[in-house]
């Protein structure tokens, strides 16, 4: 007979695993989300308690980890409460402009990061209005006039969806790191190798394996004015209101 103070199986492996998540460390929560989305729905369960607890807060990348593992499941359990509890995504969608970021933030909970980040540019192009759109790229001069609750949604929104390596704020703090030299910047984020620019898009890598800061593309060939402008605008300087 088993001792009724000894718990054992499955049960153990849920708990276990819960405690983990809550109260591990960054490195260790990385690992149990994708342990628990094996677990079909104790583990589906597990991270919508997650979830759940931490709404109040706002959403960091490992939010965005545990979000992906319930989108992307066929559980109609998780598709529940995604609809219930987060019907716009982990990200809210704040717009000055009313702008629709929510395809955006589709595209990125999958990890389409090639059509998210053409997604990006004609998001940006509809800030800078008709005319942008128009062209399909944006000059320097618009983008120093971007409302920077949307330059933050859309930042947010890349870094929550991956794993913190992607997003403007990203590759400005590697740039500020490398004394704002811009080739050393290139090279850094995988835009350039010796003289030799990356090719859009077959050389850029549209997935996580990228290097830190490698997207989003933000108009990158067309010279360095639009991302100077870029990581010079104010929206940076000052935590977004939640």
């Amino acid at each position: 007979m088993t001792d009724p103070m000894i718990v054992s199986g499955p049960a153990s492996d849920i708990d276990s695993l819960r405690l983990q998540l809550i109260a591990g460390s960054l490195q260790v929560q990385q690992k149990i989300i994708p342990q628990l989305a094996d677990l079909g729905n104790e583990g589906l369960d597990v991270l919508m308690e997650f979830l759940l607890k931490r709404s109040d807060t706002p959403a960091t990348w490992l939010d965005g980890k545990a979000y992906q593992v319930l989108y992307n499941s066929d559980a109609p359990k998780a598709k529940e409460f995604l609809q219930t509890n987060f019907p716009e995504g982990i990200v809210p969608l704040k717009s000055e402009s009313g702008i629709n970021y929510n395809p955006l933030q589709q595209l990125l909970a999958v990890q389409d990061f090639q059509a998210a980040d053409r997604l990006t540019i004609q998001k940006m192009c509809e800030l800078a209005g008709p005319t942008a759109l128009q062209r399909k790229w944006l000059y320097f001069t618009e983008v120093d006039n971007f409302p920077s609750v949307d330059l933050q949604t859309i930042n947010n929104l890349w870094l929550v969806h991956s794993e913190g390596k992607f997003g403007f704020s990203v590759q400005r703090e590697i740039w500020l790191g490398l004394g704002k030299n811009w080739d050393n910047f290139w090279s850094k984020i995988g835009w350039k190798s010796g003289n030799n620019w990356t090719r859009y898009p077959h050389e850029f890598t549209w997935d996580l394996s990228a290097p830190k800061g490698h997207l989003p593309l933000s108009n990158q060939l067309r010279g360095v004015r639009v991302i100077a402008s870029l990581f010079a605008h104010p929206a940076w300087l000052h935590k977004p209101e939640q």
